[in-house]
């Protein structure tokens, strides 16, 4: 049985045109080296991905920091595979 969110999307029907500038936020314990594990994921998928431009926010209380980055997207191959591997990460809570 297959689902919706298995089925490939037809290039035509995509909303996002490929190359582009895609953000994607990811929550996490505010704890030493959370940022660089985001940013080495981030460079695994994105050769081009600039740190410099990378977002982050802390909670209101200050035990989760929430990052944006923004990486290069070139397929919807590419970001399945990206919100794969974030959402696995050990130190990854929430990936939107």
């Amino acid at each position: 049985m297959t689902s919706a969110f298995n089925s490939p999307i037809p290039p035509e029907q995509s909303l996002i045109e490929y190359p582009s500038q895609f953000p994607i936020k990811v929550m996490g314990a505010h704890v030493e080296g959370f940022p660089e594990a985001i940013v080495s994921i981030a460079r695994q998928f994105d050769p081009t991905f600039d740190e410099s431009k990378v977002e982050h926010r802390p909670s209101k209380g200050g035990n989760y920091l929430g990052i944006t980055i923004t990486v290069t997207a070139t397929s919807r191959e590419q970001l399945d595979e990206l919100y794969r591997t974030l959402t696995t990460h050990p130190m990854v809570k929430v990936v939107f």
